[in-house]
């Protein structure tokens, strides 16, 4: 069966039962009629916001973009015509069977008055809890939503302090290197170093000499 045949049946059938009780409470306790009375009222009314609100938080999940959503509204107002119909017959025939009354109304009243009252009590109460369910759904996603900019936005940010913190030490680093390369490649103590200058030679292992017989390499010959 379809979504609104089943909620109708469903709430059709939860709204005899009520009566029934109601009936068999009001038989015992006559001076509390009303009060009981209110108190049907109440529970049915409880059971149509969370049927309907389930539905419209259950729609937005499924379909966050509120154009490819569920047509919720039609469907409880297939709902609510279904479910009056159903419980002014079904209060009408249960009456035939109990010894106390759930109304002394005929089936006419029943199908008429009676399920109109029911269907626009389902149908208006359904509505707003479909309204409210799509609400809270919303409302949640954009507090996820929030929560995780926030989160990224905090990410960014250690990684753009991170990226300063090497931009600095790589600066550090590169500014040591250029004065190291900067400083004189011997120590101060090296450049009164003596130096020993060793004479030429020949490829046979003698000593090479100079035109006038010297040693190249000696101001002397030696």
């Amino acid at each position: 069966m379809t979504g609104w045949a089943v909620r109708g049946i469903g709430m059709g059938l939860i709204n005899a039962v009520v009566r029934l009780l109601l009936g068999a409470a009001v038989s015992m306790w006559p001076l509390s009629g009303s009060a009981l009375r209110w108190v049907a009222y109440a529970l049915v009314i409880l059971v149509i916001v969370v049927w309907a609100g389930i539905d419209g938080v259950r729609d937005r999940r499924n379909h966050p973009d509120p154009d490819d959503g569920q047509d919720l509204t039609m469907v409880w107002l297939k709902a609510a015509v279904v479910a009056g119909l159903l419980a002014g017959l079904l209060s009408w025939i249960i009456d035939f069977f109990v010894d106390f009354s759930l109304g002394q109304n005929g089936l006419i009243f029943e199908l008429t008055s009676g399920a109109a009252f029911t269907i626009l009590t389902i149908f208006v109460v359904a509505t707003i809890a479909v309204f409210v369910g799509r609400l809270i759904v919303n409302r949640d996603a954009k507090k996820k939503l929030a929560t995780s900019d926030a989160d990224r936005a905090h990410d960014r940010e250690l990684v753009n302090a991170g990226s300063a913190e090497r931009a600095e030490s790589s600066r550090g680093t590169r500014s040591q290197a250029e004065q190291t390369r900067s400083e004189p490649q011997w120590a101060a103590e090296h450049g009164e170093a003596d130096t020993e200058v060793f004479s030429a030679v020949d490829a046979d292992g003698k000593p090479r000499l100079d035109k006038r017989g010297n040693r190249h390499g000696t101001a002397d010959g030696s």
